[in-house]
Order: structure tokens, then sequence, then C-alpha cells
């Protein structure tokens, strides 16, 4: 099966309750998304103002579908100064 990585960071990864997992392949960033807010409740709000990286980069079409082996990373905003 074809598959993506996701990996959470600072409270992103408080909220999924993990710090990384592997979903299908196959979807958009906003499909995936829409799974994740599924999957874990405590997440949607930090969906909501999250920077979204594919393979380090960062991510500006959202409906583009997200090639199997991509790793996503889910950025919420970071404090500091």
């Amino acid at each position: 099966m074809a598959t993506v990585t996701v990996r959470y960071f600072a409270g992103a990864r408080a909220a999924a309750g993990l710090s990384e997992e592997t979903v299908p392949a196959g979807r958009t960033l906003d499909g995936l998304l829409t799974e994740l807010a599924e999957r874990h409740g405590r997440l949607v709000p930090v969906l909501a103002v999250a920077n979204f990286l594919v393979d380090g980069v960062t991510c500006h079409d959202r409906d583009k579908p997200l090639p199997a082996g991509v790793t996503i990373d889910v950025l919420p905003p970071f404090a500091g100064g």
C-alpha cells in the first residue's frame, strides 16, 4: 500500500497524541487534513492555523494530490522572539 508520513510538532504533537503516523496516499492536502481532523478531534484548531511542509517545502496548493512516499510536517505557530 502506498503511504504518506505525517509528522506533528509542538502543539500539533500534543493535540494529536503522537509524533508521527502513516496514512494511505492518494489524496490532496485538504483531503488529508479532513481525515486527520476526524481522527484527532483536538487537532482541529491547530490545523486551522498550522503551516504544512511537503518533503520540507511549504505547500501552497492544497488541491494537488500528494504522491506516495512524501512526508508532511504539521507546524503550528511558534512563539518567541
